[in-house]
């Protein structure tokens, strides 16, 4: 799966402490003793974890190739955190009062003279400045040159199968950049690369749900085979369209009209404006409007295969169509990355922030919180603090491997999702019934049986897990307040009494098995001559990369309710309305019977060729995971219902 903080001490000149700066560096201080030297400063964090004693492999080689980013911590780090925290409380004065993204930077962010500062410590060292930004100074050098500039050494160690470098101890910078820098990222090798958070098939091989279908939850019983949980069941829906979203999560009347949303992945669909045009029209969805669809895309592309780029290509094409069928009448502007690592990842939200293209951001990616350092968590929160102050609001998918336990082998949530900054979006298996009518909602878990060779029974039913919504308590962040007298205490203190940030806050559709119907252009079998063709098709599909962009829809629905400004960091708000009547409370057994869909899949993904694979799946058993009254792990304080968009009216 998926892919930072700082504080400020007392302001100094940092122009007029060049000279001293310099005569600093002049000193050659060893770098196994920098840390202990008055005149550094420690960048807390930029050691993993991982980089233990007994993993380490011994030095790296002076010539090895460094490439880094040093990041800004701005005029006032301490002061943009409290800005942030205000502007969001609907209990502050402050609340609503933003900042345009030009006075952001003026009053957060770094000066010409911090940067001119910085920039000069780093070329002393013997490190070449490639770019600045914004938001950090990047350069390339060897580890010679980056230990004289970070005061440490750069070591070898053992992570997993592999081998990584990492500083042998926290990174520093000399003390007259104290409060200058908020933290260094590249130090480490070790990859950091977010994936999507669904299993959404490449572009290159075609996939077609076989069916039957039902049309609506519980339209057409699997009569012919065996029962589970008592009864016969329904086969799963052939997907969800738009109007039955809307339906089930209170849309009314509201459109989105005048809102914009911003969608962040890697890469980017060459078909997206034909597929997301074509499937509006299948679907009775409003046609995309002239400049309604943009996308904002980087000069280059890396890291292709490593990410898997054709993968990403789906994951854009659900994000469109899904807050476009909510959210007919919002612009959407797609913001794609250069690949799925985090430095790429962060410059497209960078984007978002900087040019404020949107007042809602739908995220569709992640890894999970051990594979998340310190340094690119302080990177990842002040970006999402700058977007606080200016009213626009972060939404991440929580994601689909439940605690986390069968895929990683530890208990644990997912980042992004973890920062106290973001609205962590889990996920429900979703009953839409006949006239658009909302059934019930359970927390998307699955566990999943084979019809067995006589057709009579299903084996060891109801069999293993296979997926679920991400959720759970983080060992790294700690509680936000806003969560305080909300979230069970159990939860919160799960790792440790102090209190920690619980994952998810709200949730909406993510269950494949009550999935979205999706249309994307696949490459496709011709059947004549063993050839391949592109053609547009349509499956269903879920994760919480559904239930993301479905909930960043319906903030823009919240968000026209509400005369078009901004709601901004909608966590304090979402928290406040917390047990009321506008969320739908989830639970995992809501009927009391036990809940499973039938489904017949291609075995081969795309045709009858190498037959049929018949399956029962439990709904509502996500790994430790457990959705129940009240705030819980998989859903948060719920999913919107009848009442939800028009509580953020002004009145």
């Amino acid at each position: 799966m998926r892919s930072t903080r700082a504080t400020v001490r007392a302001g100094v000149s940092l122009a007029a402490t060049l000279p001293m700066l310099a005569g600093a560096l002049a000193l050659g201080i060893p770098a196994a003793h920098a840390a202990d030297n008055p005149s550094r400063d420690t960048l807390a964090g930029t050691k993993p974890a991982w980089a233990t004693a007994g993993a380490d492999r011994g030095a790296a080689s002076d010539g090895a190739p460094v490439s880094a980013r040093v990041y800004l911590a701005g005029r006032d780090a301490a002061g943009l955190a409290d800005y942030a925290r205000a502007v969001s409380d609907p209990h502050s004065a402050s609340y609503g009062k933003y900042l345009t993204a030009r006075q952001a930077q003026a009053r957060f962010g770094a000066t010409e003279a911090q940067v001119a500062a910085v920039k000069a410590w780093l070329a002393s060292a013997g490190l070449s400045v490639t770019s600045v930004t914004r938001h950090y100074v990047a350069v390339t050098g060897d580890v010679a040159a980056a230990e004289r500039a970070f005061g440490t050494q750069l070591h070898n160690y053992a992570k997993g199968s592999g081998t990584y470098r990492a500083p042998a101890t926290s990174a520093t910078v000399p003390a007259a950049l104290k409060g200058t820098v908020l933290t260094v990222t590249g130090l480490d090798t070790a990859p950091h690369r977010a994936s999507h958070d669904d299993r959404l098939p490449p572009p290159e091989t075609v996939f077609r749900n076989a069916g039957p279908f039902s049309s609506y939850y519980g339209s057409n019983t699997a009569s012919t085979l065996p029962e589970a949980y008592g009864t016969k069941i329904p086969y799963a829906v052939k997907g969800y369209t738009g109007k039955q979203l809307r339906a089930a999560y209170g849309a009314g009347t509201r459109t989105g009209k005048g809102v914009r949303v911003a969608i962040t992945d890697a890469y980017a669909s060459p078909t997206i404006a034909y597929d997301a045009a074509t499937y509006a029209k299948k679907h009775g969805d409003a046609a995309w409007g002239s400049g309604q669809l943009r996308q904002v895309l980087p000069k280059k592309y890396t890291h292709t295969k490593e990410c898997s780029a054709a993968g990403w290509y789906g994951e854009e094409t659900l994000d469109v169509e899904a807050v476009h069928a909510v959210a007919p009448a919002a612009n959407v502007t797609y913001v794609g990355s250069a690949s799925c690592a985090d430095e790429d990842l962060l410059d497209s939200l960078g984007k978002v922030v900087d040019n404020h293209l949107a007042d809602i951001v739908s995220n569709s990616w992640g890894e999970v919180e051990s594979a998340e350092t310190p340094d690119i968590a302080a990177a990842y929160d002040q970006v999402f603090q700058l977007g606080a102050v200016e009213g626009i609001g972060f939404y991440f998918s929580s994601g689909d491997n439940g605690d986390e336990v069968a895929n990683s082998g530890t208990k644990q949530v997912d980042s992004p999702a973890n920062s106290a900054w973001v609205t962590a979006v889990g996920g429900t298996s979703l009953a839409v019934g006949k006239d658009d009518t909302y059934q019930w909602e359970t927390g998307w878990g699955t566990e999943k049986a084979m019809l067995s060779a006589d057709g009579k029974s299903w084996k060891d039913f109801p069999g293993a897990f296979t997926s679920g919504a991400g959720g759970g308590t983080s060992r790294t962040v700690a509680q936000p307040d806003y969560q305080k007298g909300v979230v069970p205490e159990a939860l919160a203190t799960a790792n440790g009494s102090a209190g920690n940030r619980v994952v998810p806050d709200i949730a909406a559709i993510a269950d494949p098995n009550t999935g979205f119907l999706v249309g994307q252009t696949q490459t496709v079998p011709d059947g004549k001559t063993n050839g391949k063709s592109q053609a547009y098709s349509e499956y269903r599909i879920g994760g919480t990369s559904l239930a993301a962009p479905t909930i960043a829809a319906i903030q823009a629905l919240a968000q026209e309710a509400r005369g078009g400004t901004p709601i901004g960091f909608a966590n304090p708000a979402i928290y406040a309305k917390a047990g009321s009547k506008v969320y739908h409370d989830v639970t995992d057994n809501p009927t009391g019977s036990g809940l499973a869909v039938a489904r017949v899949d291609f075995v081969n993904g795309y045709d009858a060729t190498d037959g049929l694979a018949t399956s029962v799946r439990s709904l509502g058993k996500d790994s430790s995971l457990a959705a129940v009254k009240g705030y819980d792990d998989v859903t948060g304080v719920g999913t919107p219902a009848n009442g939800y968009v028009e509580s953020y009216r002004r009145r």
